[in-house]
Parts: structure tokens; sequence; C-alpha cells
């Protein structure tokens, strides 16, 4: 049995009326559900002046990759053994078919429209949506403007998480989700791509390395199926963020997929905890020990983080502090709820960044809580 022991000034209840003079540092094991400490300290424990050597917040500014190949204009960010972080920009039609052998997908829209054409038939996409690939399916995207995608492979099959006591419609009702269906034929032309003039292209992707297949017929040509299997579009608008009026939630509470080694949550606009003046309204500070946490940045207004936009994403490695810059806590005074869009992606084992990211790094990111 773990007893929890209570030395020195303490706040009563976690993340609410903390002790004059203090700030409260959640230090945990196995993400916000092992054995826990909750350290009051007089100073925040990102209130660093100086960090020599690699571990440091990092931040990345994937608005400004530019477009190409769906394949070749892939940057990948961060990676380990589950999963890894690209990002890609695209602006005219895939002139071949892809398939990922080494992994599910999960394609973040950020910016643009289009149509996904899949194994088991097409979906039009538009900002917000998640849209989930099993591993082996072959699919290509039809932009109708400029599309930004953050995009996710695991190694493990993607699922939605048990929501427990929260009942099978939160965080958002399974109803909503939509699956293509095999109505319409692929709009992808023979001929492109290294073709021969009667030939459509499938790139594949096995342990890294692409191996190009050539057909006489388009492979997309499904005419019906059945099953639990399938590609899957969610769209955040559709997620009905679970909240609490007098007490801050961890992050977890809003996971939208898991996979083995690798959560992935969904911030999206919700009340702030107004029923108790005393209680935090922004995330509190904690210490990365189990988990490394990558948030990217969608839509709205970030007040936790000052010079953030639309298209960033960060990086908190495990080893070192993070939480609210010092403005955020200023601004929290009048504020109600919270208009933020974002996407983070929580990994048990540690990522390493991929070099390709480094031209996209903001190094000095580190020194904006000294603000």
């Amino acid at each position: 049995m773990d007893i929890p022991y209570v030395r020195g000034r303490v706040a009563q209840q976690a993340h609410v009326a903390l002790p004059d003079g203090t700030v409260e540092e959640e230090y945990a094991r196995n993400g916000f559900f092992g054995r826990y400490a909750h350290l009051y300290r007089t100073n925040a424990p990102v209130a660093w002046s100086r960090i020599e050597g690699p571990l440091r917040p990092r931040l990345y500014d994937l608005g400004e990759v530019a477009a190409g190949d769906y394949l070749a204009a892939r940057v990948p960010v961060l990676a380990n053994a589950d999963a890894r972080v690209l990002t890609v920009t695209l602006a005219e039609p895939m002139p071949y078919l892809f398939r990922n052998a080494d992994g599910d997908e999960l394609l973040f829209v950020h910016a643009g429209a289009g149509r996904l054409e899949t194994d088991f038939g097409p979906l039009a996409y538009e900002p917000g949506d998640y849209l989930v690939i099993p591993r082996g399916t072959a699919y290509r995207l039809a932009p109708t403007s400029l599309t930004r995608l953050l995009v996710v492979e695991t190694a493990g099959e993607l699922a939605v998480p048990d929501r427990g006591m929260l009942g099978q419609h939160a965080l958002f009702d399974p109803a909503v989700i939509k699956v293509p269906s095999p109505d319409e034929r692929s709009t992808l032309a023979a001929g492109l791509a290294t073709c021969a003039p009667d030939e459509w292209r499938v790139v594949i992707q096995r342990q890294g390395a692409l191996t190009s297949v050539y057909y006489r017929h388009c492979p997309l040509d499904t005419v019906g199926w059945k099953g639990t299997l399938t590609v899957w579009q969610l769209n955040v608008r559709d997620i009905r963020p679970v909240s609490s009026d007098r007490y801050h939630l961890p992050p977890s509470a809003h996971t939208t997929l898991i996979a083995p080694g690798v959560a992935i949550c969904t911030f999206a606009p919700r009340p702030l905890e107004n029923g108790d003046p005393r209680a935090l309204k922004v995330p509190f500070y904690h210490s990365n020990i189990d988990f490394d946490e990558v948030l990217f940045y969608h839509a709205g207004d970030f007040f936790s983080r000052d010079g953030i936009r639309p298209g960033m994403l960060t990086f908190h490695p495990q080893g070192i502090h993070h939480g609210p810059q010092a403005r955020a806590f200023e601004r929290t005074g009048a504020a109600t709820r919270t208009e933020e869009v974002a996407v983070m992606i929580d990994t048990r084992r540690p990522l390493e960044v991929c070099a390709p990211a480094t031209a996209f790094e903001r190094p000095d990111y580190w020194q904006s809580w000294q603000r």
C-alpha cells in the first residue's frame, strides 16, 4: 500500500490553494498514474539561467516546411522504436499509391483540404481531421488546396483508449467517426511517376526502405468491404473534452488514441477551473520522468506559452522540468476558458531529434521562461 507522507507547507488538495509564495511541481512515475510527490517550491523549477548540454526544451517551426513530393518532402522530426513524428506539405495530388508496412499512420490535417483515397474507398479531408490509416493500407492524397500534415507513425496498432467510468460516448461518440465507402473509384491515372503508359505504381515502406511495385490496373479496385479494421476519420470539433470546475485535470484526461508506448491527446476548447478561485487554471509544473512530451499547436490562443503560433511543435524530453511560462499566470485571472487546439504525443521511450528537423528549430526557446 502506498502511504502519502505530508511534510512542511503543502496544499491539502492537489492544484488548489497553494501555500502563499509557492509553486507546485508534480513529480510522478508512469505518467500521471503511478507513485507521486507534490513539491511546493519557492521558485519555479524552470527558472534556469543557463543550460549546457543537449537536454533542453526544443521548439520547431514546421510552418516553414516547403511543399514537395509526399515521400521525398516528409521531414522526420522525432523518432524512437515505437513512433516517428514527421511533417509534410503537399500541393499536388500524389502520382502513386503509398503503403506503409512498418506501422500504422495517423495523419493530422493542420491546413488544407482534399481527398484521401484508400483500399477502402475515399474520404474528403479538412483542417482538424485525424485520419487513421492501418499498417499495410494503400493510399494517396489528392489535395485541392495546400495541405500541411503532422504524421505520427506507430510500430504498434493505433486504438481508442478505454474511457472507464466516463462511458463509451466520451470524449467523442463513436457515431461521429467516418469510414470510407468504395462507391467512388480512385482518380489516379495510369502512366504517372515512372510508370509505363498502362501502369500504376505502389510505393511500399518496409524497414525504412522504399520499394516500387507496378500494376497493369489501378490497385484501388475494391468494390466492397466488411469487418472491424479500416481507415477512419475524426475531426477535433467532434471531441468534447472532459473538464473539472474546481480541479486542473492531468493531460492524460484528454487522450484520443493510444498505441504501445505512445499516447496521443487532443487539447480542445473547454471551460477553465472557474468554480474555485484558488484552483490552478494553467498546467502545473511537472518533471518528465517516464515520458517525453511533444505538443503540436494547431489553432487558437495558446495562453500558457508566449511566442507560439499555429504550426509550431515543442519537445519537452524526459529529465527536465516544464510547465507554464511566467506570463501565463498573469493572463489567467480573467480567463474563463481556453480556445486552443493542440495535439500532444507522449512516448515512454526517449525520442531522438532527427537531423532534418534542426533546420526548423528555434534554439532560444529554452530562454522563454526567463522573460
